[in-house]
């Protein structure tokens, strides 16, 4: 009898380890993709959760048949390659970089291996990424907004909104790798149509605060941003800077206007990591990236905050309400 008893207790404790080791081999064989970011956590969780929800429409929900290992290099980009080469050591299946160029060129610049997926607002053939947007070639493609090229279009939305500003403003992390040749095709823009255009770098907090002063100090009429990751993380503080010296504002993202920016124009960011995370979930299934194609979307919002515009005592012309994809009331 006794030994029946313990053959039954040894049959419950066997069948009662099958999960324990049903779960351990299936966490073993889940793909982990790397997340290489140069924001910060606290102001992307929106934009987190469009990747997640890009890979969910590949069949991949995190916890369940994939896992992220994220990395956040808090805008200090020169944390970018270690923070790179610890996922390459980590032996990641794919690293995602979903918003900004030097996540990307450092992802790149770590591994030719490992899949690397991007989205970036800069030109990735121009700066090395690809070897074309239609056969990428080698272990990297993703997609482009190629928000440096609205920079024209912004000067002149600013010009709608301020057509007697003379004296332009634009600020620049001088630490991004396209910010010199972003400046370069904004400063021909203001120039053809008679206009100076200052240029004020910022990669720090205290710089910033710096450079709306001396916004102040020169009598700037109008202000507008290179696109940078460092700058999104601090919008809530670019914003109430620019509010108080009373300068009009164009930004390059709608995440500026919902913290209360006069205006923006450029791409859904959160549509731009949830078509990474599609791109990594193709990936992952066994697509190769040099036979994906960089994408390019090809919708740009305009939003407006008229009680801004209010606040800074400015008329929106009814042309420009009349452009907007969204008018905040």
């Amino acid at each position: 009898m006794r030994r029946r008893h313990f053959l039954t207790l040894l049959g419950g404790a066997v069948r009662a380890t099958w999960p324990l080791a049903a779960r351990a081999q299936q966490a073993e064989r889940m793909p982990v993709v790397g997340f290489l970011y140069g924001g910060s956590p606290e102001t992307s969780t929106h934009l987190v959760a469009a990747f997640r929800k890009g890979l969910g429409e590949t069949g991949y929900i995190e916890g369940r048949n994939v896992a992220i290992d994220f990395r956040f290099a808090e805008g200090q980009y020169d944390r970018l390659p270690e923070l790179a080469a610890d996922l390459v050591r980590h032996g990641v299946a794919v690293i995602a970089t979903p918003s900004d160029l030097p996540s990307a060129l450092a992802a790149k610049a770590a591994t030719t291996t490992i899949p690397v997926v991007f989205g970036t607002g800069a030109d990735p053939v121009q700066f090395g990424l690809v070897s074309s947007l239609s056969r990428p070639g080698g272990n990297v493609t993703g997609v482009s907004v190629m928000t440096l090229e609205l920079g024209a279009k912004r000067l002149e939305l600013l010009n709608d909104l301020v057509p007697t500003a003379a004296r332009l403003a634009v600020l620049a992390n001088p630490k991004s790798p396209f910010a010199a040749s972003a400046v370069e095709d904004l400063q021909a823009a203001a120039a053809s149509t008679g206009r100076h255009l200052e240029v004020v770098g910022a990669a720090s907090i205290a710089e910033i605060e710096a450079g709306f002063a001396t916004f102040a100090q020169k009598r700037i009429d109008a202000v507008l941003n290179v696109p940078d990751v460092f700058f999104t993380n601090r919008r809530v503080q670019i914003v109430l800077l620019a509010t108080h010296h009373r300068v009009p504002a164009i930004y390059s993202s709608r995440e500026f206007t919902d913290v209360g920016g006069l205006m923006s124009y450029g791409p859904s960011f959160p549509d731009l990591f949830r078509q990474v995370g599609i791109y990594t979930g193709r990936v992952l299934k066994g697509e190769q990236p040099a036979d994906l194609p960089v994408l390019r979307p090809t919708k740009f919002d305009l939003v407006i905050t008229l009680p801004t515009a209010r606040l800074l005592g400015l008329e929106v012309p009814s042309g420009l309400l009349a452009l907007a994809d969204e008018v905040i009331e």
